[in-house]
C-alpha cells in the first residue's frame, strides 16, 4: 500500500487572458495525496491550441 502518491486531474475552467480574453480550456492539477487525501497542489498547467504547455500563474480565474 502506498502512502504518498502524486495523482494528476485534469478539468474544465474559464480563464482570463489580457491578451486573448476569455478562454474555456482544460487545466490540468498535479496533487500529491497521503491515505487518499489531497495535500498539496504542486503543479497546474494548461495546453495551448497550438500544442504549447503553459504555466497556469500568466492568466487568471474567470468567475
Amino acid at each position: 500500500m502506498k502512502f504518498i502518491q502524486l495523482k494528476r486531474k485534469t478539468i474544465n475552467e474559464k480563464r482570463y487572458s489580457p491578451k486573448m480574453g476569455q478562454l474555456d480550456t482544460k487545466v490540468t492539477y498535479i496533487k500529491k495525496h497521503m491515505f487518499g487525501m489531497p495535500i498539496k497542489t504542486l503543479h497546474a498547467y494548461r495546453k495551448t491550441y497550438y500544442g504549447e504547455v503553459k504555466d497556469c500563474n500568466d492568466c487568471s480565474l474567470f468567475i
